[in-house]
């Protein structure tokens, strides 16, 4: 609650004795505060303790087993990998093709000015250096002449 110009309104229930809060007002608040922290508390002893439990459940079958399992692990995390990878090869190959697709067909797909630019200066680049290497053709041929 604030007044117009961005002032708080206190109301007589809110505030006691000079703007502190009642002291019954506080005891519920740090009684839930205690009552809220101490279950938590205790819920993740009790997780701890079943983690612990399990744990040393688990571990003998683990060790038995583990002759099966690492090798079962490894080859499911590769065969895994090898769909993921392949699926994202896919994707990125059918999005080549068609981005190569409405290019020759005319459509200007993004990056095609792009592409232009760079083909215009490659073009312009290998003309220039054709032009050099007759030139140095040509001196060469003349530069024996005249020896």
């Amino acid at each position: 609650m604030a007044d117009y110009y961005g002032q708080p309104q206190h109301t007589q229930h809110q505030f006691f004795h000079g703007g502190q809060q009642p002291r019954a007002h506080q005891m519920v608040k740090a009684a839930t505060a205690v009552t809220a922290g101490g279950s938590l508390l205790l819920l993740s002893g009790l997780t701890l303790a079943a983690t612990v439990i399990a744990l040393t459940i688990a571990t003998p079958v683990l060790v038995i087993f583990s002759p099966v399992i690492v090798p079962a692990v490894i080859t499911l995390f590769l065969l895994f990998s090898g769909f993921l990878a392949s699926g994202g090869f896919g994707v990125a190959a059918v999005s080549v093709l068609s981005w190569i697709y409405r290019y020759v067909t005319g459509r200007r797909p993004p990056g095609a000015d792009q592409l232009e630019q760079a083909r215009h200066k490659l073009a312009t680049k290998a003309g220039e250096m054709k032009d050099k290497a007759q030139e140095f053709g040509q001196q060469h041929i003349t530069g024996t002449h005249q020896t």
